[in-house]
């Protein structure tokens, strides 16, 4: 039984450690699950444009969205606060 008795002290030590960090993952798990967000709210915002405009396509730029359109006129390139759905700038080619 002497011979053992380190054996013993590791395997209790180990399992009080398993114990442990088993614990710690747990509150951890449980404490990301309380604070996640409950929902994601989404706006919609109206880009008024002439009839037959068409977004081409969406791109950041910036703390904005730039946004192409095509037709309904010259092409151009709306800005857009993603915050609160204004046009913040456009773009357009000059002819």
């Amino acid at each position: 039984m002497e011979k053992q008795r380190p054996l013993l002290i590791a395997v209790i030590a180990m399992g009080v450690l398993i114990l442990l960090v088993t614990t710690v993952v747990i509150v951890k798990l449980v404490k990301d699950v309380v604070t996640a967000p409950a929902s994601v709210t989404l706006t919609t915002s109206m880009l008024h444009q002439p009839e037959g405009s068409h977004i081409v396509t969406i791109t950041s730029v910036g703390g904005r969205l730039g946004v192409l359109l095509q037709g309904g006129g010259p092409d151009r390139i709306l800005f857009v606060d993603p915050d609160t759905g204004r046009v913040a700038g456009q773009l357009m080619l000059g002819r």
